[in-house]
């Protein structure tokens, strides 16, 4: 920025009177220079490179950018968070991200905030100055429940951990008028107001989500004037297009937030002097609309407020000279870039050894204590659900960064009883209740693995988690989709399938779904010592996980084994014969290996029983070299048939073993129907170990 940008720090920011002066805690030669270089990088890709297609999505910040600048401005410590959308690149800019990074990231070049990989006004920013941008979605309202993952992570490590790093840091979420109609920006303010978080929802209202008017979002068209009402919430509202009164209004907002005095909901109206995105032609306003918009331009209105209070036209021309000719300077910068390398297109779906900037408790140098690979053999043996809870409870006394929460995990122990206890000992900062929002428990869980902590969601029911999707998806890409910027690895707890009875509702397995979703890992434990292993694995580990717990095997007698240890882990990807044999191999894991084992010894054959503990990743080589010795595989789940796991282990088989085969890869499976709830109907259709034993014997008879 040159002289603009030395002026800008020497300056003496000016003393006039009056209510409408700059107030000197704004850096406002600064401000302008950023709203300036806001516009100049607007009209550079709608007027050359969106028509070149060096830009494929460009999201103008028009009408916007004063306020953003001007909240971004205040955002100085360095344990702040906050998180945009679509619109935010002004706020981006007043952190301190390089304009080239911006440019360069919209033309989607090596480098930047994806090196490629995602839409590049879907940011992230790792501060090492300042306050983060955490990683936007794509998704609109999205970017709520993470951040008040954040905020309550702040008020954890300041209150709880003592950390004094962390005494004044807040969560700032920006979001539009239409977003406060979503599931994410609900639950993140019941969040935020029951527990009282350190966090501002920063209201960016233009009137329209794309062609939608305000009117079809909330009532009246006013977010802020209609949650008046709600408890510990502080309510503000106001012109972000007048500079003295949205600074005052950002001012006020953060002072409340940093105070420890509860959220705040700052709604500042702004226009959208542009379309949606810049292939919208807005057909849906009518002139005078547009007219009425443009006169409300803040940047005219910020020449006004500071010309002559603060500079001469000379000093202001100057500055959106500096703006231009640094977009010019951006867009060499960014040309010289290179395209990024398909060669890399694989790398970051997991982590492979090169630490992520933010996120996670490896970053602030963790190293997880000495592991044993041996089971203790000695001792009583419990069952499922008790070894579960010893190895939340061990981990939580091992390690202060661990949370474990969710729907009634507290006082009841959870539904399954496997948090019984946990509460009592470790307090309810550590080990809580939730409100009833997955989409909370799953997206405050992200946004607290961000800051550092080691998040343990339960959530109650496998069917329960679809409202938490969108989380869910975002949290396993997020190490990819930043380029390894940032990762959140949090172990989520899942209870799935059968007990007793079934039903639509709480008996669904479909584990697939998340070994379908790019970067989780996937727990599916058949027995206590398994579940110790690799939950303890999943807790001290840098991915997120998915570890399911099967309803039927949490007190079941097979399950049963000694407690291997308070050091036991199991990696990841590493199958058990637990049966050995040279007739048939059975492919299984969760429920069906108990079935399949007795069917096993039923059938009076030679059976090889591999239980593959984990099916993200699955241990290909252990399938295929039994495979290989018995030349039959059986596949046995609970899931659907159509499009299960089992068709992906199917044709892994067939492609690499087929000619060592002597019959054809069968799988037994439910039908394709949901889990009925009659227990006749259940047992119809969930394999049986008499289906097995039957399977079993015509396959070694083909």
């Amino acid at each position: 920025m040159a002289e603009v940008a030395s002026a800008a720090k020497d300056s003496a920011r000016g003393s006039v009177s009056g209510s409408n002066s700059p107030d000197p805690d704004f850096d406002w030669r600064r401000a302008a220079y950023l709203v300036h270089l806001s516009r100049a990088l607007d009209a550079l890709e709608e007027g050359t490179l969106v028509p070149e297609r060096k830009v494929l999505y460009q999201f103008s910040a028009r009408g916007h950018d004063l306020a953003q600048i001007l909240l971004g401005s205040k955002l100085t410590d360095k344990n702040d968070a906050a998180c945009g959308y679509y619109r935010s690149r002004p706020m981006l800019l007043a952190l301190g991200v390089d304009p080239a990074d911006a440019l360069g990231s919209n033309m989607m070049r090596a480098g930047g905030y994806s090196d490629g990989r995602d839409i590049g006004v879907v940011f992230n920013y790792p501060n090492p100055h300042g306050a983060s941008a955490l990683p936007m979605c794509g998704g609109v309202g999205a970017q709520y429940t993470p951040t008040v993952g954040w905020a309550q992570a702040a008020e954890y490590r300041r209150k709880v951990l003592n950390d004094p790093a962390w005494r004044d840091a807040i969560g700032v979420v920006l979001g539009g008028d239409a977003s406060c109609a979503t599931n994410g920006f609900w639950s993140a303010l019941t969040i935020a107001t029951t527990l009282k978080l350190p966090m501002l929802f920063f209201i960016e209202d233009n009137g329209f989500g794309i062609s939608t008017p305000s009117t079809l979002q909330t009532p009246g068209a006013d977010i802020a004037a209609n949650l008046k009402s709600f408890k510990n919430l502080e309510v503000l509202s106001g012109d972000g297009t007048e500079p003295a009164e949205a600074a005052r209004l950002i001012k006020q907002a953060l002072s409340h937030v940093r105070g420890r005095q509860g959220p705040c909901l700052l709604r500042l109206t702004v226009p959208r002097l542009q379309g949606h995105s810049a292939q919208d032609t807005q057909a849906y306003k009518s002139q005078d609309l547009v007219a009425s918009e443009w006169a409300r331009d803040p940047l005219p209105k910020l020449h006004d407020f500071l010309v002559p209070a603060l500079m001469d036209e000379g000093e202001w021309e100057e500055i959106g000279a500096e703006a231009k000719r640094t977009v010019e300077d951006c867009l060499r910068r960014a040309e010289q870039r290179a395209q990024p390398d398909p060669a890399t297109i694989a790398r970051h779906v997991f982590f492979d050894g090169e630490m992520q900037t933010q996120g996670g408790q490896w970053v602030e140098g963790y190293q997880p204590p000495l592991t044993a690979s041996e089971p203790e053999e000695s001792g009583q043996r419990i069952n499922m659900g008790a070894a579960i809870r010893k190895t939340l409870e061990t981990e939580l006394a091992a390690n202060p960064k661990m949370l474990v929460f969710g729907e009634d995990v507290g006082p009841k122990g959870g539904v399954h009883a496997v948090t019984l206890g946990l509460q009592e000992k470790f307090g309810a900062d550590r080990v809580f209740d939730t409100s009833l929002s997955e989409e909370g428990i799953i997206g405050r869980a992200v946004g607290m693995a961000l800051a550092g902590l080691v998040p343990a969601p339960e959530i109650q029911f496998r069917k329960y988690a679809e409202p938490a999707k969108e989380q869910l998806s975002d949290c396993g890409a997020m190490r990819w989709r930043t380029a390894n910027r940032f990762a959140a690895p949090i172990v989520v707890r899942m209870p799935v399938g059968f007990f007793k009875c079934g039903d639509p509702w709480h008996s669904q397995t479909n584990e697939v779904e998340y070994v379908h979703s790019p970067g989780w890992r996937v727990a599916a434990p058949s027995n206590a010592a398994d579940a110790v292993g690799l939950l303890r694995a999943a807790l001290r580990g840098n991915d997120p996980t998915i570890f399911f717990e099967h309803r039927a095997m949490l007190d079941a007698a097979w399950a049963r084994r000694p407690y291997p240890g308070d050091d036991y882990v199991l990696d990841f990807g590493k199958a058990k014969v637990t049966r050995e044999g040279t007739e048939l191999t059975i492919v299984t894991w969760g429920a069906m290996v108990e079935r399949s084992e007795q069917a096993a010894e039923q059938s009076g054959r030679s059976v090889e029983v591999i239980d593959l503990r984990t099916l993200m990743p699955w241990d290909r080589e252990t399938v295929l070299a039994s495979v290989r010795k018995t030349r039959r595989c059986l596949i046995v789940h609970e899931d659907l048939k159509t499009g299960g796991f089992g068709a992906e282990i199917a044709a892994v088989v067939a492609d690499e073993a087929f000619i060592d085969l002597d019959a054809p890869v069968v799988r037994l499976t439910m039908p394709d129907v949901p889990s009925p709830h009659n227990p006749i109907l259940l047992d119809a259709v969930v394999p049986s170990v008499e289906q097995i034993a039957a399977k079993i014997e015509a396959l070694a008879a083909y």
